[in-house]
């Protein structure tokens, strides 16, 4: 599982000029699922994700999660993230785990970012999908089970 995770101010996702989800300060996640992955690489990223401390305290360091924060999360699924570029011009997507495979895991990783109290939103799993942000900071990262 790869997330890349990106602290914003505001984000919203659309398909099809609709808004599907939105959200205020909180963070960004571009979620790739593996066709290894499990729901034990589910539970490591969203622990991970939840508890990262990337934002400011009082004093400006970074010593806050998202939880902690009361920031929310809009989660976006991202079958890309697999993409190997070694060869050629174009990626190959073979790492990247089928829609049958990657759907109920991205649903499960939504889930358990839920139970931990964050709001979370997210896109429409395989549509095509445009995602704008204000990245703050810029804070960006990736996450890795």
């Amino acid at each position: 599982m790869k997330v890349v995770v990106q602290r914003s101010k505001e984000a919203k996702v659309t398909v099809e000029g609709q808004v599907e989800g939105k959200i205020d300060s909180g963070l960004v996640l571009l979620v790739g699922i593996s066709q290894e992955d499990t729901e034990s690489d589910c539970r490591y990223a969203a622990d991970k994700i939840a508890n990262l401390r990337i934002f400011e305290d009082e004093e400006g360091k970074m010593n806050n999660s998202v939880l902690e924060q009361g920031g929310e999360i809009l989660s976006i699924s991202q079958f890309t993230l697999y993409g190997d570029t070694k060869k050629g011009r174009r990626p190959n997507f073979m790492n990247a785990a089928k829609p049958d495979h990657a759907e109920p895991l991205y649903k499960r990783f939504n889930d358990l970012l839920i139970e931990k109290g964050i709001k979370v939103e997210t896109g429409v799993f395989g549509a095509m999908m445009d995602v704008s942000l204000v990245n703050d900071g810029p804070v960006t990262l990736i996450v890795e089970s």
